[in-house]
């Protein structure tokens, strides 16, 4: 009986290059066979080509995270009628946050906060990596104030090999700071000597783009306080250093600011205030200087459409559009009845067309997308029988940082 495998090898990929995101685990799980094909070069050039036709004709594919679950979504932006489509469930644990870089996934989990697992939903390959240190719940009052980022070392010689690494940072009130990154080739964590003359805003909004991480800053002891954002700053992870902070187009003081990639190429800002909001999107990025260009503009009315308490946004170029994806409360009588979120596609001459996300939106409190690039990338798996043991040192390092902080007298005290 003739099977699949005994096909052309052509027509075999393009069999393959049709099966939906969900369902690759399975296949590649079948046999060592089908494991290879699909780490194929030539597969992936096809799947690639197929997004980026997709792409062209409207379709964008994303990663939405929300009710602690991550769900592969498409959104088709029709001129006549837009709509959105759940392809299907993606996680099979509970996720509290997810960062992408080129088509990895840095998810952070819900319950359990001793390790942190990189994924390619493509490829299915993970990788899982253990915590250096307990989780310091005593501190943080039971909340996650670390921040995460994902991106690689560039190698100036082998262009394509990129050896990835994690920052995982947390900047506290009460002046306690720790930086530590994690590098795949070692398999070990470092501690970072910073000293932060900046402030990051949002930790949970950081970008990766071309293998560094973009925050939303401001400068540590601002006269004009914390409000005002009008400062972005990047960490190399090369260098494994962050740089100077540089000027955003704008200077928000009552407004929200949040960042965004555009094809894994440009750097997207989107400034809201009470009435107005505007996009701006990067034309050159060097290591001292950013120049912008004015994206789009939308004039909102006193209760403007768009909530931007929590949201996520991203640009389609070809289509000329912003999509902002939002979070509502339906309120009752006497508490909130439920959530139900819409991502709004809004045009450059600033029509807004608002479609409901559907079946994973109902009660969701939390909403988090990023684009999902197809990308076969390796993720260097530890060396078998060699587990190397962390340096005691760095336990020693954070436990100083926890006595001087201690040490130091609350506001108000002398």
């Amino acid at each position: 009986m003739t099977t699949i495998s005994d096909l052309p090898r052509d027509m075999v990929e393009e069999i393959v290059s049709r099966i939906p995101l969900k369902l690759m685990r399975e296949v590649r799980l079948t046999c060592r066979e089908w494991n290879s094909l699909l780490k194929s070069e030539s597969l992936t050039k096809m799947r690639i080509g197929k997004e980026e036709t997709m792409e062209k004709q409207g379709e964008s594919r994303m990663v939405v995270l929300t009710n602690d679950n991550l769900y592969l979504m498409s959104i088709v932006v029709d001129e006549k009628k837009p709509c959105t489509e759940v392809k299907g469930k993606l996680s099979r644990v509970k996720i509290y946050l997810v960062f992408h870089c080129e088509g990895l996934l840095l998810c952070i989990l819900k319950d359990d906060k001793t390790r942190l697992v990189v994924w390619n939903p493509y490829s299915g390959q993970t990788r899982s990596i253990q915590l250096i240190y307990r989780y310091t719940k005593h501190i943080f009052q039971n909340k996650d104030r670390y921040g995460y980022a994902l991106g690689y070392k560039k190698n100036k010689k082998k262009k394509k090999k990129k050896s990835h690494k994690i920052l995982r940072f947390v900047d506290t009130e009460h002046c306690f700071t720790c930086y530590e990154i994690y590098d795949f080739e070692s398999g070990l964590w470092t501690t970072l000597e910073v000293t932060p003359h900046w402030r990051i805003h949002g930790v949970e909004h950081g970008v990766s783009l071309k293998g560094n991480s973009y925050w939303c800053a401001s400068e540590r002891n601002s006269p004009i306080g914390s409000r005002s954002i009008d400062r972005i700053i990047c960490f190399d992870f090369t260098r494994e250093r962050f740089g100077p902070l540089l000027r955003l187009p704008f200077s928000s003081w009552d407004g929200t600011v949040n960042l965004s990639c555009v094809r894994e190429e440009k750097l997207a800002a989107l400034y809201h205030q009470a009435h107005c909001m505007e996009i701006w999107i990067t034309t050159k990025i060097e290591p001292k200087k950013m120049s912008w260009n004015k994206f789009l503009t939308l004039e909102l009315g006193p209760e403007g459409p768009i909530d931007v308490q929590n949201f996520s946004f991203f640009i389609d170029e070809v289509k000329k559009v912003a999509m902002l994806f939002e979070r509502i409360f339906v309120c009752g009588e006497y508490e909130f009845l439920e959530r139900n979120n819409f991502v709004n596609i809004i045009g450059v001459a600033g029509d807004v067309r608002q479609v409901e996300l559907g079946e994973i939106a109902v009660r969701a409190y939390k909403l988090n997308v990023c684009p999902l690039v197809p990308s076969f990338v390796q993720i260097k798996q530890p060396a078998r029988g060699k587990k190397r043991k962390q340096s005691i040192l760095e336990n020693c390092r954070f436990d100083q940082k926890l006595l001087i902080m201690k040490k130091k007298p609350a506001k108000g005290e002398s």
